[in-house]
């Protein structure tokens, strides 16, 4: 039996999941579809027979090749030392994988915990985002296209199209220019850097605490690739859970790339996220709605701090500034 979470009416009912997971030794008592956002794949809890339980993913036909990319992804993380569930079982042909359960609540279903408490759950994840971007390169490469230039300014392409520009927040035709090429500069220069092993969505959503000392795992890294050194640190503390500026220079003051390289990514990782959040709401998944607002007042504040934007950015505050409490769809 597949049964739904009350809060996704959406899954559909797999019994070829059941016939799987019998055949490979580990008979489901029931299947809870879990919620997700608007891609095809679909997860679930499944409890055992024996007791336990596991999250079974299940992919579509045109994303079989992204199962195998996580199978591969999932290798060299672990090789590496970095926690991520483990594949208990894998038919990528069909479609069908049933991942170590490593709990109910990411790190970011803990918002309502101190920042005393939190920033070690984040210290220790910016220590895996440096085990990943030790990785070496080559097997990485082979993974995904890079990061650069180009996929960071068509991910801001959304935003613009599906934001800005119909909520007239590009401001009048010499500001909307001159943002237009700050942030064809800002792309240019955060990509011309030597790439490094990057997660490419490191943030408190991915990351499942595992225990109260700070131990966390990293998911949904099927989109390991090659890009910008500052990305996933950039990631980590401007998605979702924003950590107070004492924590964020904390974290800053241990890395080896440039404060520049930190607020470009950051800011092309704000206003890209806003994006895809209007994006989800477009498509019928509104609950990440509540983060544009945050998500583009921590944007303005990195379009501040780097030479391209610096000039921009108070009249970018106001024009942006409708934009900056609650927004519907």
């Amino acid at each position: 039996m597949i049964r739904t979470a009350p809060e996704t009416p959406r899954a559909e009912a797999l019994p070829e999941a059941q016939t799987w997971l019998c055949n490979a030794g580990l008979p489901p008592v029931d299947i809870v579809a879990l919620p997700g956002d608007v891609s095809p794949r679909r997860y679930a809890r499944v409890h055992l027979e024996d007791g336990g339980t596991a999250i079974l993913a299940t992919y579509p036909p045109d994303m079989r090749s992204s199962c195998e990319r996580f199978l591969r992804a999932t290798d060299l993380l672990a090789a590496a030392g970095v926690p991520v569930p483990r594949v208990l079982a894998a038919d990528c042909a069909a479609g069908l994988m049933l991942l170590e359960d490593l709990g109910l609540q990411t790190l970011a279903d803990w918002k309502a915990r101190p920042w005393s408490e939190l920033g070690l759950y984040f210290e220790r994840a910016a220590c895996l985002g440096q085990r990943i971007a030790g990785l070496q390169a080559d097997p990485v490469a082979g993974l995904n296209p890079p990061l650069g230039a180009e996929l960071l300014r068509r991910e801001l392409g959304q935003t613009w199209d599906l934001f800005l520009v119909p909520r007239g927040l590009t401001g009048g035709a010499a500001l909307t220019a001159a943002l237009s090429a700050a942030l064809d500069e800002l792309c240019a220069r955060l990509g011309s850097g030597p790439p490094v092993p990057c997660h490419r969505d490191f943030m408190s959503r991915n990351l499942m605490p595992l225990d109260e000392q700070g131990g966390v795992a990293v998911l949904d890294h099927q989109d390991l690739r090659l890009g910008p050194a500052a990305y996933d640190l950039a990631s980590l503390l401007n998605d979702t859970l924003f950590p107070p500026p004492e924590v964020e220079e904390r974290l800053l003051a241990a890395a080896t790339f440039t404060r520049d390289e930190y607020h470009r990514a950051a800011a092309q990782r704000t206003l890209k996220a806003v994006g895809t959040y209007i994006s989800f709401a477009l498509r019928g998944a509104g609950r990440h709605l509540p983060l544009v607002a945050p998500t583009l007042a921590r944007c303005l504040h990195h379009l501040a701090r780097i030479p391209e934007s610096e000039t921009l950015a108070g009249e970018l505050s106001r024009v942006w500034q409708p934009a900056l409490g609650p927004i519907a769809p």
